[in-house]
């Protein structure tokens, strides 16, 4: 079982082990929430991971997770680096989300509008089931 009981270790009818989707579903959401983030203020990686929780991550991604989404977003072109050497301590490479990205941001926000009608609906539906 998964740290957040909501996936079962085994299929008991099939003897099958159950991948836990929990945490592939927090990390798909990684991206936009890296991307907003990024909207409110050029950052770097562990300030990016600092402001996650927000967002509902109960557990931080470690930060090779962070920093190789923020790659690849750069190579997709939502958003673009340099690097900062200009304070105390080592360089740090920020991160300022592009047009691109912006609009990924908007259809993002769609998709979850999506999604949270579907959930308010199963829960009006669960509430009026099982609170009788």
């Amino acid at each position: 079982m998964c740290a957040k009981d909501c996936c079962s270790p085994k299929d008991q009818r099939k003897g099958v082990e159950i991948v836990c989707k929990c945490e592939t579903r927090m990390q798909r959401f990684l991206q936009p929430c890296l991307l907003l983030l990024l909207k409110v203020k050029a950052s770097y990686g562990y300030e990016l991971l600092d402001n996650l929780r927000q967002f509902g991550f109960d557990e931080l991604p470690d930060p090779a997770t962070a920093y190789k989404n923020l790659r690849t977003m750069e190579q997709e072109g939502w958003v673009t680096s340099k690097w900062d050497t200009g304070g105390p301590g080592p360089a740090r490479r920020i991160y300022k989300v592009t047009r691109e990205g912006e609009d990924l941001i908007r259809s993002w926000a769609v998709a979850i509008r999506r999604t949270q009608e579907s959930l308010n609906a199963f829960l009006v539906l669960f509430e009026r089931e099982f609170q009788k």
